[in-house]
């Protein structure tokens, strides 16, 4: 029986590009050597957000511009789902918006065609790689494509998930799991959304979730041994060269005041004497109804605004500013 060897693994910076073109690991966000679930529906930006932590961490430089990372070094990345060459692409053009030379920083890519946590010999390959390069976080991206498992059976899931606490224990290493919530689940508690059982929930020290409304991003973030700070309203800012995922912070909703549309649906709220229905603030606004759904989805992921079945109201005590 031939010795087995480490999973084959290259410098980020050195897989070819595509022709054309304490306490907290990050504070607030995880944990020091915490393992847990970045959760969202499909097309959420998950593999995006788990990729700006890794440049966090293994740079120093604060993610979303906010959370420093306490503890730098090494983060070791498997993603199944995406080619190595576009994996680094996105780390280029994340590391622009940051400020970082990717070159420079020790993000490492297994470059395995496939990586199943039920199989014995792929579990002692990772544990292999990972004792290796020593890395602070460990991304695994997703995890329905790390398993033949049944993820509605505790009893199937659990055991992976064990073996991954394992790993992180021995090695003293962080590790994300990139996962999947169910679809149309938005109206449930984040960790509740998740597919499949409810081991999933159950096993993060943090987690992470991310929700969509129109053009808004919502991170819900929960901790096992710290308080659950205020979810975080983002965008994603895209170029050709670079990719930022920034805060929306009530600052920019008030930047301009004479022409923001925020501003002035604030104001339209503040006035009314009673809800304003989404019809009737798109007659006030004069804006097309995608316009005034985008308006209405950045201020409530804000605080700013709530709304029931009478309609779009002013958060009590919010105010316009």
């Amino acid at each position: 029986m031939s010795e087995l060897t480490p999973l084959p693994v290259l410098p980020a910076h050195a897989i070819p590009a595509t022709q054309a073109q304490n306490r907290w690991l990050i504070e607030g966000l995880w944990g020091f050597d915490a393992v847990g679930i970045l959760g969202g529906e499909p097309k959420c930006c998950k593999s995006l957000f788990a990729l700006t932590m890794a440049v966090a961490v293994a740079s120093g430089i604060r993610c979303l511009g906010e959370h420093a990372a306490q503890r730098t070094g090494t983060v070791l990345l498997f993603a199944a789902e995406d080619a190595p060459a576009i994996v680094r692409d996105r780390l280029t053009m994340l590391c622009a918006g940051m400020g970082v030379d990717l070159a420079a920083i020790p993000v490492q890519i297994i470059t395995a065609p496939k990586l199943r946590l039920d199989d014995p010999t792929d579990r002692q390959r990772l544990e292999l790689t990972v004792a290796h390069y020593r890395p602070v976080l460990l991304i695994l991206d997703p995890f329905v494509r790390l398993h033949r498992v049944d993820e509605n059976i505790a009893g199937e899931v659990a055991p992976i998930l064990d073996g991954l606490r394992q790993l992180q224990r021995t090695y003293g290493c962080a590790i994300m799991v990139v996962h999947h919530a169910r679809k149309g689940a938005g109206h449930l508690r984040a960790g509740q959304a998740l597919r499949g059982s409810s081991e999933f929930h159950a096993w993060g020290d943090s987690n992470l979730f991310i929700r969509r409304q129109q053009d808004v991003l919502t991170l819900d973030i929960e901790h096992r041994a710290a308080q659950a700070p205020d979810p975080i309203a983002l965008s994603l800012i895209a170029s050709e060269r670079h990719l930022v995922l920034q805060p929306i912070t009530e600052a920019m909703v008030d930047a301009d005041e004479a022409i923001s549309p925020e501003r002035r649906a604030l104001e339209i709220l503040e006035e009314a004497s009673q809800p304003l229905t989404r019809r009737e603030i798109q007659a006030l606004l004069k804006v097309r109804a995608a316009t005034v759904g985008k308006i209405l989805d950045t201020l409530e992921a804000l605080g700013r605004i709530t709304h029931d079945a009478q309609g779009y109201r002013l958060s009590p005590a919010a105010g316009v500013c």
